[in-house]
């Protein structure tokens, strides 16, 4: 899998996440943040990712929460590490 498509499907879940209202506000805006951050094709895409992780990073790190969003941040991240 090439890493366009592998983009596409990882901003496809943070629309989902961002479109969540069992998950607080500022997760769903942060997880609209990191697929803006992914989104800027001037920036190298390890650039864009790293950018992405650290935002999810800090909100899987937030007492908040609920568990089903962390655990989508973790496998978000999981993926993210993987494009290059």
């Amino acid at each position: 899998m090439d890493a366009d498509t592998k983009l596409r499907q990882i901003m496809d879940v943070l629309d989902q996440l961002a479109e969540d209202t069992s998950v607080p506000r500022n997760i769903r805006r942060g997880a609209t943040e990191a697929k803006t951050r992914l989104q800027q094709k001037q920036e190298a895409l390890d650039i864009r990712s790293a950018s992405a992780i650290m935002i999810l990073d800090e909100l899987a790190n937030d007492p908040n929460i609920p568990l089903h969003g962390r655990t989508l941040i973790w496998n978000i991240i999981s993926q993210l590490e993987t494009v290059k």
